[in-house]
């Protein structure tokens, strides 16, 4: 028997087959394309997705025969919402995270309930990316979708739909609408009626891990699955990586490098104090039973180096097809295992936690003619590392120890990386023995549903085993920590003068 897990991103969808010790037995992904029809505008079509999706489940399927899918769950991107009719079609392109028509609502939401009330709902803070802003664009501009939806869907409830079971939304997930009571576990009356949204239109609120339906027989009959494959309720794409990384303890936390980078730390308990909001810091459901997560998140993140490797990287790419070898290890081969004398401030794309300002830019500071390419490489991971140290020292003024971090995505491969983490947060940096920590993660809950687990933690911990650690070494945590004092000042002094060209 094998476990399904289907992580739903941004720009593409991974479906991957585990066995009951946790390997991988088969893996597909596809990309789908994110349209741009103007300017603040970003969209999926979420048929696209759905065929990319089903497309991934077939060719993971056709490998296997002796190994048949028992169960499956999703790790789905927050925030991005469906539209569907009543013959379960699509209404509209769904708006994603980045989408800006959500920010006309803010000033709407400040006068109808405050944004101290609002984070004391939501656990989140006032922003415009919340699924709830979405909707109430369409209330606006295209009343002719209000009229005619029978469900606001996001990724996971809508793919749902498409198998065959009646639309079930995780807490996680859930938690990211800006329409969900973290405390009260439902849907909050109070912001439905304020935004005139019908509660019967959304997916009905199930905890992580408990069971959703079962795939409809002819969706079943389409992936040649003979038996009947249980569905339980996923979670949020972070959360359930968290989970897939066996953070499922207090103090722990989840480090994924990939486009962005993003540290989710387990929280025993929902965290809205004064020092949270105010640093645009979320608390919501884990997807283990009976936690909680927050986020810390830089937009920049591993695309730095994807940026480097396009602008400046051609021999490096060129060796790299000589030879066979990923061009990011010769990359990163000759970097210097020391401090550099530059300040990297990461706002290639926007800031991300805590300021979320979009107008921002990235910046180098102190460059000199006898810089190096290893020394400007290294000054770039230290540039991501420092800013998300800013984010874990506001994490704990606000009352969450993070004492050690597991490295999963693809940042993880590169020791040079996580050694130089481990210096700058003065923590150690595990490494793993998985490597889709978000399909593991959806695939564990799936399991949960479909079996009598006693003891899920047992099941997690000896599915998930660190490999390698990074240990921070004290002479580099003092040198980092007179740098980092430098480079919170960056921000402050020059966030008036970095916009961009012609802003």
């Amino acid at each position: 028997m094998s476990y399904l897990g289907i992580d739903v991103g941004t720009t593409g969808c991974k479906v991957a087959a585990f066995d009951q010790n946790g390997k991988v037995l088969s893996a597909s992904y596809r990309e789908y394309p994110l349209h741009h029809p103007q300017e603040g505008w970003l969209e999926l079509d979420a048929d696209e997705v759905f065929s990319c999706v089903e497309e991934c489940l077939m060719e993971v399927s056709v490998s296997l025969h002796h190994d048949p899918p028992v169960s499956l769950a999703l790790s789905a991107q927050g925030e991005a919402v469906v539209p569907v009719d009543k013959r379960k079609r699509v209404l509209a392109k769904s708006p994603v995270t980045f989408d800006r028509r959500g920010d006309d609502f803010v000033p709407f939401w400040e006068e109808k309930i405050g944004t101290e009330r609002f984070f004391e709902i939501t656990g989140t803070t006032l922003s415009g990316i919340g699924t709830v802003n979405k909707i109430l664009w369409w209330k606006r501009e295209m009343p002719e979708v209000m009229e005619k939806a029978r469900w606001f869907l996001c990724f996971e409830d809508f793919l749902m739909l498409r198998m065959g079971v009646e639309p079930v939304i995780n807490y996680p997930l859930a938690g990211r609408t800006m329409m969900f009571d973290v405390r009260e576990e439902s849907w909050s009356r109070e912001i439905l009626d304020i935004a005139g949204i019908e509660q019967e239109k959304l997916a009905r609120p199930l905890p992580s891990g408990e069971l959703a339906g079962e795939v409809g027989n002819s969706f079943r009959e389409k992936m040649g699955w003979k038996e009947k494959v249980v569905i339980a309720a996923g979670a949020h794409d972070q959360p359930s990586g968290a989970l897939g990384s066996g953070v499922i303890h207090p103090g722990l936390g989840m480090d994924a490098t990939g486009t962005v980078e993003c540290i989710a730390p387990a929280l025993p308990s929902l965290v809205l104090n004064p020092q949270m909001r105010e640093n645009n810091l979320c608390s919501y459901h884990h997807a283990f039973p009976g936690l909680y997560i927050t986020m810390i998140y830089n937009f920049t993140g591993g695309s730095i180096l994807r940026w480097y490797r396009d602008t400046f990287a051609r021999k490096e790419k060129e060796l790299a097809r000589e030879q066979g070898k990923d061009v990011y290890d010769i990359i990163l081969s000759d970097i210097p295992d020391k401090a550099t004398g530059l300040l990297v401030l990461p706002h290639f794309t926007m800031s991300g936690t805590p300021f979320f300002d979009s107008r921002s830019c990235g910046m180098v500071v102190g460059l000199k003619l006898d810089t190096g390419r290893g020394e400007f490489v290294r000054a770039l991971l230290e540039g991501i590392s420092l800013e998300m140290k800013f984010n874990l020292e506001l994490l704990r003024k606000a009352g969450v120890e993070v004492h050690t971090l597991r490295a999963v995505g693809g940042g993880a491969r590169s020791s040079q990386w996580l050694q130089l983490k481990a210096d700058i947060y003065g923590v150690p940096v595990e490494t793993l023995n998985i490597s889709e920590a978000a399909c593991l993660g959806a695939a564990l809950l799936g399991r949960k549903a479909s079996e009598n687990i006693r003891d899920f933690s047992e099941l997690v911990e000896s599915l998930v085993r660190v490999e390698g650690v990074c240990e921070p070494r004290p002479e580099m945590v003092a040198r980092y920590q007179d740098i980092y004092q430098t480079y919170t000042r960056l921000y402050p002094a020059l966030k008036k003068h970095i916009r961009p060209y012609g802003a």
